[in-house]
């Protein structure tokens, strides 16, 4: 199929400037700490042999896909917010889709290879090191990554080979995969069905073994007798559930709830949580409260210190 726009028109936000500039400055308060934390989350865990675990080398990788989330889609938004980046190029935009679903898929997988990391550690505690061993964490990763840039492309592939005549306006802040199907003219009814399809897939299948993974951890923990066993395991297992709910229930919402991707507005605040919120959110929530964490935070900035003072 051959196209015959070459460039789109994002539309952002509001059009009011002090809005806007209101929303530049929380949006880059907001990046700026995506880009910290998790670049600080990154390099502890490479620094300190104590967190060279499964559970922090599935986070590393977090850190990694949260950061390259975040940069695909906000500095261009932020350029939006100051007039100077409201128009992409075809090549642009197809590159922004492409980068989005690999990144999405591949969170979806690799939240549901920590919640069986969890389920190893809690409900089998002495075979943990000899299940989880490196070779089976490289393949875990392996296969989130591998997963997520696969149907990532295919998605992305489908909907760049489509006609588009205009108008070359794009009701979003990025090149958002359903939008951008809505300026296509041709039918989309295979795009959306895929679409739906890799949902089941990387949504819905993913946090039914989630589910299955907690069932089974709440069973081993009813099963603990010491409140400092009950503290820990919570304190792990906690951090996670809350990133499951809130990731899977808003892509669930926005991509399977009744009426997806008509509503502008709602595309547009949910991408909002995936581009900044959840990236933000998620080294606080797992790693900076953590005590190891925190202790090898304290371990770098005595190092730093002592660097400074010679």
């Amino acid at each position: 199929n051959e196209t015959t726009v070459t460039e789109f028109i994002l539309l952002g936000f509001s059009s009011n400037p002090a809005l806007r500039l209101c929303l530049f400055t929380l949006f880059s308060v907001l990046y700026s700490a995506t880009l910290i934390g998790n670049a600080l989350v990154f390099v502890l865990i490479c620094l300190d042999y104590r967190l060279h675990s499964p559970m922090y080398f599935f986070l590393c990788h977090l850190s990694i896909v949260d950061i390259c989330y975040a940069s695909n889609n906000v500095p261009h938004m932020l350029r939006n917010l100051l007039g100077q980046g409201k128009t992409i190029s075809f090549a642009g935009c197809g590159t922004q889709i492409h980068l989005y679903l690999i990144f999405a898929l591949t969170e979806c997988v690799l939240l549901a290879m920590m919640s069986y990391d969890r389920y190893v550690a809690i409900c089998h505690p002495l075979r943990y090191a000899l299940i989880m061993n490196r070779r089976v964490c490289l393949t875990l990763a392996a296969v989130s990554w591998a997963f997520g840039f696969i149907f990532g492309t295919l998605q992305a592939s489908l909907a760049l080979h489509l006609p588009f005549c205009g108008p070359c306006e794009v009701d979003h802040f990025f090149c958002e995969i359903l939008a951008v199907l809505k300026l296509a003219c041709t039918d989309t009814t295979v795009n959306k069905v895929l679409i739906f399809a890799v949902c089941v897939c990387f949504l819905l299948f993913p946090l039914a073994l989630i589910l299955i993974s907690y069932v089974h951890i709440l069973a081993t923990i009813l099963r603990i007798r010491s409140a400092p066993g009950w503290h820990k395991t919570f304190s792990t297992c906690g951090s996670h559930l809350t990133v499951v709910s809130l990731f899977y229930g808003n892509a669930i919402f926005m991509y399977m709830g009744p009426g997806s991707g008509n509503s502008s507005g709602r595309e547009k605040v949910l991408s909002l949580f995936y581009s900044l919120v959840s990236p933000t959110l998620n080294p606080l929530i797992y790693s900076l409260r953590n005590k190891q964490v925190k202790e090898a935070l304290l371990k770098l900035q005595r190092r730093q210190r002592v660097f400074h003072s010679v």
